[in-house]
């Protein structure tokens, strides 16, 4: 088994997977035309990338690739339509940078009521201005909301609350139960949220539904002068409008992510947005920890640990969630070799396509149960044909609804 490591990941994750009998090729940076070719030239099985853009050129490159892992949350880089067509894996590390990215995200809120990065330019230019700084609000007692309460969100919650925040979410996954769990005010909507909250934390996953949902309707009822953090996905935000809220109702941002980024780790950025003065913005970072990195790279070991020995993959995101099977075969046969063959040779002869299969062996190594999705409903006389081989003790089939 080959692995192609196409990203800087933790020093350990290389010599780990070589423990698993993988032969792993290293070439962090790699995108583009040159992650094509690398595809091409080394056809590894396995790909593990961070953030970079894996295309449709890119899977069609390498006849064995079967997995690809995402080392972190997300898959929004990777076409998953061309490697779902192509019968490849794609799994992804979620929440185990969780931790990082709330304490980044806390890092902003602190900095957005202290303003400690201004502070620090103007030392450097050699002013003292204690005056000037000098009449921060705090947090204790002030209302934060979070839009989002996955693994993130809830990291986020757990140090407001240590900072004695009061906190109200939204998420279409928080109940009631699991608001009176975390100790905070469930929401409605989004808008009624933030309604009225000193801070606004977003950490939201990027879908159809996600893109540009905070924008005019959540900065129009945001308190004037409150903080807005986004550490999740820049697309989230519509960031014109963030603009526009910026000097109309006086808020304060801390991004670390943003509408369009560059593809590299170092590059010229001339977003607009990020010189506004009421914009605090970091380069994307908040993944960006060795604590983190080592939690992902164990969880990327994991995976191909998994994949490696025929296991169910973890965190697999490109499985159909609904099957097209209308029946269930169930076969019960002597464990030997061919028998399962040719019931696959009567059900292809019947113009029968199996959609999953199981096939589950007894103590003692003599007798096996498969069963087997089909879409279809078999005749009786391939049932027929199906319980005539002398290996078969019984052939069955019951509708899936039954």
């Amino acid at each position: 088994m080959r692995v192609l490591l196409a990203d800087k990941l933790a020093p350990m994750v290389a010599g780990r997977l070589q423990d698993l009998g993988a032969e792993v090729v290293v070439q962090p940076e790699l995108s583009g035309e040159a992650l094509t070719a690398a595809l091409g030239a080394h056809d590894p099985a396995v790909l593990v990338v961070r953030s970079t853009k894996v295309t449709a050129a890119d899977i069609a490159a390498a006849r064995g690739l079967s997995l690809i892992v995402r080392a972190g949350a997300g898959v929004n880089t990777i076409d998953l339509e061309a490697a779902s067509n192509r019968g490849v894996y794609v799994a992804n590390c979620p929440g185990k940078n969780a931790s990082a990215v709330a304490e980044l995200t806390i890092g902003h809120l602190v900095n957005l009521d202290r303003r400690i990065a201004d502070n620090v330019a103007q030392l450097r230019e050699g002013r003292w201005n204690k005056k000037g700084f000098g009449g921060a609000r705090g947090l204790r007692g002030r209302t934060l909301a979070v839009l989002g309460c996955g693994t993130i969100g809830r990291e986020v919650i757990a140090r407001a609350l240590a900072l004695g925040m009061r906190v109200r979410a939204w998420s279409r996954s928080l109940t009631d139960e699991l608001a009176e769990d975390l100790d905070i005010e469930r929401a409605a909507t989004p808008e009624e949220a933030v309604e009225g909250a000193d801070a606004v934390s977003v950490h939201l996953a990027l879908t159809p539904e996600t893109r540009g949902r905070v924008g005019e309707s959540i900065f129009g009822r945001m308190k004037p002068g409150a903080y807005f953090i986004n550490t999740s996905r820049g697309e989230v935000v519509d960031q014109e409008a963030l603009l526009r809220a910026l000097d109309a109702n006086d808020l304060r941002a801390g991004l670390d992510v943003f509408a369009v980024e560059p593809s590299s780790g170092e590059a010229s950025f001339d977003d607009p947005i990020a010189r506004h003065p009421s914009v605090y913005g970091t380069h994307h970072i908040g993944a960006s920890t060795v604590e983190a990195a080592e939690a992902v790279g164990e969880e990327v070991v994991h995976i191909v640990d998994a994949y490696a020995h025929g296991r169910v993959i973890p965190n697999c995101v490109n499985l159909a969630s609904e099957s097209e099977a209308t029946h269930q075969l169930v076969v019960r046969h002597q464990d030997r070799v061919g028998v399962l063959a040719g019931v696959l040779d009567v059900l292809r002869e019947a113009g029968i396509n199996v959609q999953e299969m199981q096939n589950i062996v007894f103590s003692g190594g003599e007798a096996a149960c498969a069963r087997i999705e089909i879409v279809g409903e078999p005749g009786p006389d391939t049932l027929k044909r199906i319980n005539a081989h002398e290996a078969v003790y019984d052939a069955s089939v019951t509708p899936k609804d039954a």
